[in-house]
C-alpha cells in the first residue's frame, strides 16, 4: 500500500477490473479506500474507473501531530479509541481527482459511502455497472454518526459494523426495489484479519490464529459471501479461494478475455459458484513483501517464515523444516505437522520451485518516501 509521502503508485501497465469490464461496456464506479496512490495520475478515474468518490488512502493517515514511539501511536487505539476526534487525522475526501474536503469528518464517512454508492446504482440501473465499495472502517481510527453510536453490544467497533450492515441492506433493498437482484451478483469480503496491536478498536480472529499484517489464517483467512439470489444457488463453499480470484471470474463472466501479455495469479471460480465444480484454486502463496512466508497446498500450509502481530520491530522467524499445519481440521495452526508429514513438505517445496520458476519481481515502488 502507498502512503501520503509515497512518490510512487500503482503502473498504469496493470490491469484493474474496471479497465477490463469498460471493454464489455460496462459503466463503472468506486466509492471508498484506494490506497494505490494518492497522486492524480494513479487515482481511480485514471485506472478504469468512470466516477470516484473516497479517501485516497487508509483513514489513519496524515495524523496531526507526532508519536514519541510506535507504541504511542497503538496508545491512541487502546486508551483514547473513544475520545478520539476527525479532526486528529487530516485526510482527504476525493471527488474524481479533486479534493472536496479535508479533514474529511469520518464520523459521517460510512453513511456517505453508502449514499454515493446507491446514488450511482440508481443512475446506471439501466446499463451494464461495476460498482466497487471499500469501506475505509471499521480500520482504525474508529467514528460513527449519531444515529449508530450506542446500538451495539459491541462497543463502538460494534457500532460501526452496524453501520456499515446497515448500508449493505439499503443497497440490497435497492437491487431488489429496482428489479437488479436477479441479474446482478454482490460480493462481501474483506482485505485482513484484525490489528491486534489497537487492542479493543482492531476486532477479532476468533479462533483463527494472529492478526492482520502475518501470515498465519487470522491475519489472511477471510470470510466471502456471493449473493446473486437469480444465479446462484444458495449453498456453503468451503473450497479455497483468493480475491486475487476476482479478476478472473469476472472477466469470464462478462466475457473479456483475459490478457495474455503477463502471468495472471487468479483462476475462475465460476464453475464452482454456479455448478457442482471443485474450486480450481488448490495453491495459495503468502508473501510478505517480495518474501514468501508461506505456501497452502490443498488442506495443508507450510509456514517457512513467521512474524508474529503486525508491529515495528517485530523480528522475522525462519523455520527449517517449515511448519506443517492441516488448516481444514486445525485453522488455529495450533498443531505442527512437520515431523509426521515430510513428504507433505517435499511436494510443497516442489510447488514453490515451479512458482519461483514463473515469477517476475517488479521494482520496489513503496520504498520511494519523504
Amino acid at each position: 500500500v502507498f502512503f501520503p509521502d509515497s512518490h510512487n503508485g500503482m503502473p498504469a501497465s496493470e490491469i484493474t477490473l474496471a479497465e477490463q469490464l469498460k471493454k464489455a461496456g460496462y459503466a463503472t464506479g468506486m466509492v471508498g479506500k484506494w490506497h494505490l496512490g494518492h497522486k492524480e495520475e494513479y487515482l481511480p478515474p485514471n485506472h478504469g474507473f468512470d466516477d470516484y468518490f473516497g479517501i485516497p488512502y487508509s483513514n489513519d493517515m496524515d495524523f496531526t501531530g507526532q508519536f514519541a514511539s510506535y507504541q504511542d501511536y497503538f496508545g491512541r487505539y487502546t486508551e483514547r479509541y473513544e475520545s478520539l476526534k476527525t479532526e486528529e487525522y487530516n485526510v482527504p475526501l476525493i471527488r474524481g481527482t479533486e479534493e472536496i474536503e479535508r479533514p474529511v469528518n469520518q464520523n459521517t464517512i460510512t453513511k456517505r459511502y453508502n449514499d454515493e454508492a446507491v446514488k450511482w446504482i440508481r443512475e446506471h440501473k439501466d446499463e451494464p455497472f461495476f460498482m466497487y465499495l471499500a469501506h475505509s472502517l471499521p480500520h482504525v481510527p474508529l467514528f460513527t454518526s449519531d444515529e449508530f453510536r450506542g446500538t451495539s453490544a459491541r462497543g463502538l467497533y460494534g457500532d460501526v459494523v452496524e453501520e456499515i450492515d446497515h448500508g449493505v441492506g439499503q443497497i440490497m433493498e435497492l437491487l431488489e426495489a429496482e428489479g437488479l437482484a436477479e441479474n446482478t451478483i454482490v460480493v462481501f469480503t474483506s482485505d485482513n484479519g484484525p490489528w491486534l496491536p489497537t487492542g479493543i478498536s482492531g476486532g477479532s480472529a476468533g479462533l483463527l490464529r494472529e492478526g492482520k499484517g502475518t501470515t498465519w489464517e487470522g491475519g489472511m483467512r477471510e470470510p466471502t459471501i456471493f449473493w446473486a439470489p437469480g444465479m446462484l444457488p444458495a449453498k456453503v463453499v468451503m473450497d479455497m479461494g483468493s480475491t486475487l480470484d476476482l479478476f478472473n471470474t469476472f472477466s469470464s463472466l462478462a466475457g473479456v478475455p483475459m490478457p495474455d501479455d503477463r502471468e495472471m495469479d487468479g483462476v475462475d471460480l465460476s464453475p464452482i459458484l454456479f455448478g457442482d465444480a471443485e474450486s480450481p484454486r488448490k495453491e495459495m502463496f503468502y508473501y510478505q513483501g517480495a518474501d514468501l512466508y508461506a505456501v497452502r497446498l490443498g488442506p495443508y500450509k507450510a509456514h517457512f517464515y513467521t512474524k508474529e502481530a503486525y508491529v515495528m520491530g517485530a523480528e522475522r522467524v525462519e523455520h527449517n523444516p517449515p511448519l506443517l499445519y492441516n488448516v481444514e481440521e486445525d485453522p488455529s495452526e495450533k498443531y505442527d505437522l512437520s515431523g509426521k508429514h515430510p513428504e507433505v513438505i517435499e511436494e510443497i517445496r516442489r510447488v514453490v520451485e515451479a512458482h519461483n520458476a514463473k515469477m517476475v519481481k517488479a521494482p520496489d515502488l513503496l520504498k520511494d518516501r519523504g
